[in-house]
């Protein structure tokens, strides 16, 4: 349903940010668009074009007409909103945008500017939904978004992929309208029970209150048509959708009726069509299916069997042929302002033996005002769209990251006070945090050719071996190389020793004696000089100085052997390759 939102950004004058997605996503969402807007024209050839000044419901007078609730969503909290809305976006935006978007098939990677590793990962939500790893030299990062560990339809969350990410980033803000208690005692740091914890994730109560919750529903419809009324159901998610159109028709099967199932959709066939060729993006179950010559889902079959009739438009002469009522009707849109559902509920809110069924998402007081009175009966279900807040503590147990970003908005409902294995930041919206650096150092692979010219040398102070490399420094798919350099003529040049670090006088005067050169040392005291500078007087074999500051040493001399004498007694005492 977030990329519905997508060609909204794209569209922005200057946009040029890269975008990846997963294929099946892609795919479903751009069908999804390109309804929306199919049923936008519909809606302007049915009330007319917007004039220029903008639509008619945004002038004051017309606002001040609205219902509160209306005029709140409108306007916003403070009434600064208004300006914020934004026509809907054209066909050829949402070409450009699908030409924007790089996608990924299942378990591919994607390398951005050679430098970061970007996969996506199942997240059981929905088909396509995902999560995210961004891995670059110095660590990885795993975006973590709503999540279902036991799905239907979809491919169960994949959270073994994310375990040991050095940083996640944690937005699963769907358990914000749950009520439920945590006990946060038996997720503390000393619960190391593993198997406890991964079967606390990994039970099928979830599946089972899913399927019970689909089974209500299937129930209160076969009630309604066996009363004589109709069933319209709003398209929303595509995972609910698909489950409840195979679940309703088990149900009449089962009670022997015979009564059309439509869909009514101008991009139903091509959807139906395109998630049974996608097993991969698909739950165990449906996947067995596929080894056995079953097809993915249920409706193949039925399509076949002229149980479901997939229709594109409500005005199809196909339609007003094969008409029957009762009947029981999935169509779009959600919101009930556009689409087939207006005319469907216009013909059926005043029977009170019809039904509606929606998802909590909507607020169905607001869905139904333009149709009221009503008589239909209205019924919403809640469909999981993340983790419970339970699964929460003892999944960043198991996954092991050493820093989650975790929102404001649930600090209150989960608390990280007993645990110390992984550090807690909270975030917040339009706020920046700053994140120590997840790795000290990185990895860099050294070619064999490079490697076989090394010239160790052994610091004196901190008994360490040190070497000097010279290549080419390049960085191809998240990893840092260093390749052997391409001389003219094939012909290397020795490269002079490199020196650091202040010589001590005492240590200067013994080494030069011993080359048998005598000198004394004087102190700087001049304020514009380092406290640690000096200089070397040499009196014999021949006078020459040497003056040692804090960023340079500079030999005078008039004799060159004495001052490469003098070179050699530096490089004696200092540290260097």
């Amino acid at each position: 349903m977030g990329m519905l939102g997508l060609p909204f950004l794209t569209r922005m004058e200057g946009f040029s940010a890269k975008i990846y997605i997963t294929e099946a996503a892609a795919r479903i969402g751009q069908l999804m668009m390109e309804e929306l807007i199919c049923m936008n024209m519909e809606y302007r050839q049915f009330y007319g074009a917007e004039e220029s000044s903008g639509p008619q419901w945004m002038k004051w007078e017309e606002l001040e007409l609205l219902p509160s609730a209306l005029r709140k969503i409108a306007l916003g909290e403070d009434g600064s909103e208004l300006g914020g809305w934004m026509p809907l976006y054209s066909a050829a935006h949402v070409k450009d945008c699908i030409s924007k978007v790089q996608t990924l098939r299942f378990g591919e990677e994607a390398c951005y500017n050679g430098i970061l590793i970007i996969k996506a990962f199942s997240s059981g939500l929905d088909i396509g939904a995902c999560n995210w790893i961004i891995s670059g030299a110095k660590g990885n990062i795993a975006y973590i978004s709503g999540s279902n560990f036991a799905s239907g339809h979809a491919m169960d969350f994949d959270y073994r992929a994310i375990q040991g990410s050095d940083l996640i980033l944690y937005s699963d803000l769907s358990s914000l309208e749950s009520t439920e208690d945590i006990d946060q005692s038996s997720f503390s740091d000393d619960n190391n029970n593993w198997e406890e914890l991964i079967n606390s994730l990994s039970n099928y109560d979830e599946s089972v209150e899913e399927m019970e919750k689909l089974a209500f529903i299937c129930s209160c419809a076969i009630d309604s048509v066996k009363a004589g009324g109709s069933v319209l159901i709003p398209i929303n998610r595509v995972g609910v959708f698909l489950q409840l159109l195979e679940q309703i028709a088990i149900f009449m099967e089962c009670s022997s009726l015979k009564i059309p199932i439509y869909i009514i959709s101008s991009v139903a066939e091509e959807l139906l069509s395109y998630t049974n060729t996608i097993p991969e993006w698909l739950c165990k179950q449906r996947q067995e299916k596929l080894f056995s010559g079953d097809p993915l889902f249920a409706h193949v079959k039925l399509i076949k069997e002229k149980k479901i009739h997939v229709i594109p438009a409500v005005h199809s002469p196909k339609l007003l042929m094969n008409w029957q009522e009762p009947c029981i009707v999935f169509s779009p849109h959600w919101s009930l302002r556009l689409g087939p559902t207006i005319h469907l509920l216009r013909r059926w809110s005043g029977d009170h033996n019809s039904l509606l069924v929606l998802e909590n998402e909507v607020d169905a007081e607001l869905a139904v005002l333009p149709f009221k009175p009503i008589s239909m009966k209205v019924l919403q279900c809640s469909f999981l769209s993340g983790k419970k807040l339970q699964k929460v503590q003892p999944l960043l147990k198991i996954l092991q990251p050493k820093l989650v970003l975790f929102p404001e908005e649930l600090r209150t409902h989960v608390s990280f006070s007993d645990v110390t294995s992984f550090s807690v930041s909270h975030y917040s919206e339009n706020e920046t945090i700053h994140i120590p650096s997840l790795k000290e150092s990185a990895e860099l692979e050294i070619a064999a050719d490079i490697a076989s010219k090394f010239q160790w040398r052994m610091l004196k102070q901190k008994k360490l071996n040190i070497t000097r490399l010279k290549g080419r420094l390049f960085v191809n798919h998240g990893k840092h190389q260093l390749l052997p350099e391409n001389e003219p003529g094939g012909s290397s040049q020795t490269r002079p020793f490199l020196h650091w670090g202040s010589p001590d006088p005492e240590n200067l005067l013994a080494e030069l004696s011993k080359m048998g050169i005598n000198g004394s040392v004087e102190r700087c005291m001049t304020d514009a000089e380092s406290e640690d500078g000096f200089t070397v007087k040499v009196q014999d074999p021949e006078k020459s100085m040497i003056e040692v500051r804090a960023a340079v040493t500079v030999i005078s001399a008039a004799d060159k052997n004495l001052a490469s004498r003098i070179v050699k007694a530096m490089e004696n005492i200092l540290e260097g390759i």
